[in-house]
């Protein structure tokens, strides 16, 4: 297998690729990028922190960044890398890049990719908190986003992703790195449609600047778009289609947890990977 990534690393005409995905998640959501990557010839490598559990975000941004020069180590690969990331991913890549021991500007990145990503904390993840809505938002994400037995108490890197808890703080304070392309892509539901994400009638929770929470069309059933903006990158919006017989594409393939499900998603990231 080493051999195979260092003969892919080394001789493709394409700029490697580091998928990071997100919370209460495993690599094998990336099988159907995975494989237009291939067809693509653009060498990838999948940093898997599934076994993590019980570590922080910052803990898992650091073993992100070991995993990264250990690739290059073993494929003698010293050039420019792509990191794509699903959700909280994105927030463990920031983390290594902009405030962790990445940010002293030694990674050589090119662009880093977001899919449905709480650059600016998780509602959703302050909720779970929240004595009036958290116990009925847990029990019906039950096994469908969070894992059986969920404890927000004890799980290190939701509380990482709350909108005030010190990570969240420590990356807006450190902000975007000039010498990174930022992508950031979202999906919309502008028709209100409630098979976008049946558990939330199509919508998703956000918090306003007041503290109340309210529900958004402006979001992919778990992140908001609110959430996923960052300074000077404009977010790419893919709204679901009031009829999708065009694209053929499933409306639920919108959401949140299906987004790399979705071709047009791939299709997207295929295009800033190839420039």
């Amino acid at each position: 297998m080493l051999v195979e990534k260092y003969i892919r690393y080394m001789h493709s005409p394409r700029i490697p690729v580091v998928l990071v995905h997100g919370w209460n998640s495993h690599p094998g959501i990336w099988n159907r990028l995975c494989r237009r990557l291939d067809s693509a010839e653009i060498p990838y490598s999948k940093f898997d922190h599934s076994g993590m559990q019980d570590s922080s975000l910052e803990e898992i941004a650091e073993a992100l960044g070991d995993y990264i020069r250990h690739t290059r180590s073993t494929t003698n690969y010293p050039g420019p890398v792509d990191i794509v990331c699903h959700s909280v991913g994105t927030c463990i890549a920031r983390y290594y890049l902009e405030a962790g021991s990445g940010a002293d500007r030694q990674e050589n990145v090119r662009h880093l990719i977001g899919i449905g990503s709480p650059n600016n904390g998780s509602a959703l993840a302050e909720l779970f908190f929240n004595p009036e809505h958290g116990p009925r938002i847990i029990e019906r994400l039950n096994g469908v986003f969070v894992p059986q037995g969920f404890d927000p108490q004890t799980d290190l890197l939701v509380q990482g992703v709350r909108p005030a808890s010190r990570t969240m703080q420590e990356l807006r304070s450190a902000g975007i790195r000039n010498d990174i392309t930022y992508h950031m892509i979202v999906t919309a539901n502008p028709y209100s449609i409630p098979a976008f994400f049946p558990l939330f009638d199509g919508k998703t929770w956000e918090s306003s600047e007041d503290g109340t929470y309210f529900m958004t069309k402006n979001g992919d059933g778990i992140v908001s778009h609110r959430e996923s903006a960052l300074p000077g990158v404009t977010l790419d919006i893919l709204p679901a289609e009031k009829d999708d017989t065009m694209d053929l594409i499933p409306v639920d393939h919108y959401c949140h947890i299906n987004l790399l499900k979705n071709p047009r998603v791939i299709e997207r990231i295929l295009e800033y990977l190839t420039g």
